[in-house]
């Protein structure tokens, strides 16, 4: 089957069209999370224990309920956003790209959950302890909710899309872009990135560089780890399809 051809208008009223239906969804999740933004406010806000956030201004308030509100709408809508960006880029792509671009999508969704999840339960507790333990002992601590939801958004969102490398990994080894070998031959340069993103993301601090970083490179590994067993299930797949073709075409060459 030929991919199919599309001229430069019917992509430019595609792409209208999956951004409409995208931004019409999002209003739609970014409504529901503004009706319980009170009690999404109270599960972020929970390991600063009894610490109190302050506000510098009225309007800080709206500021701060339109980014939870905004973030959490984001979160609920992947799903739907990363199906309208398949349907989008399909046309382009092989019906085979297409079918495991396809497969993958809920991974992607999980994988992105997963790593905010990841962020926000065991790397951010043992940040924000240890930074406000260091803070305490000098300063007064007062902590802002603007302050403190960036700090938390610059945590968790990077952790989210560091989470999707093993699928993008796997999807580029089954479309033979990568090899485990390659992935292999360039873990110093990957680490070296690693510690630069760790870095940018985290406090400078040695712990929190650590806290960042390692896991990070444990994914980098477990995604060698995922594209070598992709990599034999498809070499064994090839080679029964392949034993398969021979068989069939001695059937046929001695009439059985």
């Amino acid at each position: 089957m030929m991919i199919q051809e599309w001229t430069i208008i019917e992509h430019l009223t595609d792409l209208r069209k999956r951004l409409i239906v995208s931004l019409i969804f999002f209003g739609l999740m970014f409504a529901l999370a503004l009706a319980f933004v009170g009690k999404i406010l109270h599960i972020l806000t929970a390991p600063l224990g009894h610490i109190h956030l302050a506000v510098l201004g009225p309007g800080d308030v709206i500021q701060i309920y339109f980014m939870i509100a905004g973030l959490t709408a984001l979160g609920l809508s992947l799903p739907f956003l990363l199906f309208q960006i398949w349907r989008f880029v399909s046309p382009g792509l092989s019906p085979r790209e297409s079918r495991l671009a396809l497969s993958m999508l809920p991974f992607i969704a999980l994988m992105f959950l997963g790593g905010v999840a990841f962020s926000y339960f065991v790397i951010f507790p043992i940040l924000l302890h240890f930074l406000l333990t260091l803070a305490s002992e000098q300063f007064v601590l007062v902590i802002t909710a603007q302050n403190y939801f960036s700090f938390l958004t610059n945590l968790i969102l990077p952790f989210g899309l560091i989470f999707e490398m093993p699928i993008v990994l796997l999807f580029l080894t089954q479309i033979g872009v990568v090899t485990p070998a390659r992935l292999s031959k360039l873990r110093k340069h990957a680490y070296l990135a690693i510690v630069i993103a760790a870095s940018l993301i985290s406090p400078p601090e040695l712990i929190s560089h650590l806290s960042v970083a390692t896991p990070m490179m444990a994914l980098y590994e477990i995604s060698i780890v995922l594209c070598r067993i992709q990599m034999k299930r498809k070499a064994r797949a090839e080679a029964i399809a392949e034993r398969d073709s021979v068989s069939s075409d001695w059937r046929a060459g001695t009439g059985a």
